[in-house]
């Protein structure tokens, strides 16, 4: 493994156990009846863990939105064709009457204030330069994971480290939460290959319909991954992430190892996000308490992951955009979240008689 990566997946510490310890107590005497504010209470003292205070006060939201292709595309895995990959990384760059950027992440970022940094990590095409889109692509997307290994161990370890320059720049730019998103079509089907590895599952109960495909093309993507599957019997982390992944899934890996890494808070969005942090928690189980999970994503292996993580969805919307949209939809709560532990008085602040 590359030095720097060791470094970084090692340098993950466990979160701040007292700090929690005083936000739980802190929880308890605030101006409200006990468990009144429901899952927002538990995702505050997270946060209170997460950055080592009783009054947690996140403030800039970043989503690093990674695109790469994938050869497995052209076994028709996915109802869109390849080529909707590059048209969609110029669509999250244009200028719209909105603002930058045309595509859903980009409009649900402008309603919460979230910046959006755009990615090439592996798009199989020439893209034109633009000044907010960073190029890190070392191949024009990943070789077909059903017949070989998706990228080389090489590869992969580099796409790691590009990820986490990104989020450090995100957090030098004042991102406080940071939420992996993705664009790849295909992409689910490396997702489904790494999740079925991993958790040691069928490729029925994690492989679901991505872009929509119908009854024939599900089964055939089953097909897909359990044919990649029977090629290795990779179980190392990152041996399973070069063999079956991606370019943008090994990005947004090295997104979350940075962030928790940096103390910072990680949202979580879907399944091929999902996928990628199954192999950081494998890396170093650290890191899963950094991750605070968006929606449960209409991706059937979604649920697998969550449950595996013990992670608990804060809403359930059916979406399977990706981007990192469910990520941004989530910020608001988080935000929330961090603001009763601090905002909020107790009843001895507020002279208010306790229950």
């Amino acid at each position: 493994m590359n030095q720097e990566l060791f470094n970084l997946i090692q340098s993950i510490q466990p979160v701040d156990q007292a700090a929690m310890l005083r936000a739980r107590e802190r929880q308890a005497q605030l101006t409200k009846p006990a468990g009144a504010l429901g899952d927002l209470e538990e995702l505050s003292i997270r946060l209170a863990g997460i950055f080592g205070s009783e009054k947690p006060h996140p403030q800039g939201v970043a989503v690093i939105v990674a695109a790469g292709d994938h050869g497995v595309a052209q076994d028709g895995v996915s109802a869109y064709p390849p080529e909707v990959t590059p048209m969609m990384v110029m669509n999250f760059l244009s200028d719209t009457p909105g603002g930058a950027g045309g595509a859903a992440v980009n409009a649900i970022a402008r309603s919460v204030g979230a910046s959006v940094y755009v990615m090439d990590a592996g798009v199989n095409a020439e893209l034109p330069a633009h000044p907010r889109l960073h190029r890190h692509a070392l191949r024009r997307g990943t070789r077909n994971l059903r017949t070989e290994a998706a990228m080389t161990r090489q590869e992969t370890e580099a796409l790691i480290l590009a990820g986490a320059a990104l989020a450090r720049q995100a957090m030098q730019d004042g991102a406080d939460i940071l939420i992996p998103g993705e664009m790849g079509i295909g992409n689910t089907t490396p997702a489904a290959a790494m999740t079925a590895r991993l958790l040691a599952l069928d490729p029925a109960r994690v492989t679901g319909r991505g872009t929509g495909v119908d009854d024939a093309k599900l089964a055939h993507k089953v097909q897909v991954v359990r044919e990649a599957l029977g090629r290795t019997p990779a179980t190392d982390p990152l041996d399973v992430l070069a063999e079956f992944g991606g370019y943008e899934l090994a990005a947004m890996l090295g997104v979350m190892l940075q962030a928790a890494a940096s103390g910072k808070a990680i949202i979580l969005d879907g399944f091929v996000e999902g996928s990628a942090a199954l192999v950081g928690v494998a890396l170093n189980p650290a890191l899963k308490d950094y991750l605070l999970p968006a929606g449960e994503c209409a991706e059937i292996g979604h649920a697998a992951q969550l449950q595996a993580l013990g992670l608990r969805p804060m809403f359930h919307l059916g979406l399977r955009l990706g981007e990192g949209t469910g990520g941004v939809l989530a910020a608001p709560l988080v935000l929330a979240a961090a603001a009763t532990l601090r905002e909020m008085q107790t009843f001895a602040e507020a002279g208010v008689p306790g229950a």
